[in-house]
């Protein structure tokens, strides 16, 4: 089984977001989503976007987010 990281450990990541993964600049144990200011623990990251640099929590904030870029 594999452990989830806590958000209580040394803090936020810096992360630059490639097409098809992410390359940590900063360690740490989480980043914070774009649209809601959530951290998300680096282990449940799976919504990005490589043009804007930026994470998201769940499907429907990247969407949010993508929805925000087109207008």
């Amino acid at each position: 089984m594999l452990k989830k990281l806590s958000v209580d450990g040394p803090g936020e990541a810096k992360i630059r977001f490639l097409e098809s993964g992410y390359q940590v600049l900063v360690p740490g144990t989480f980043v914070r989503c774009a649209v809601t200011g959530k951290a998300i623990p680096l282990d449940e990251l799976k919504y990005w976007s490589f043009d804007r640099q930026e994470a998201y929590i769940d499907v429907e904030a990247s969407f949010a987010a993508e929805e925000k870029a087109r207008s």
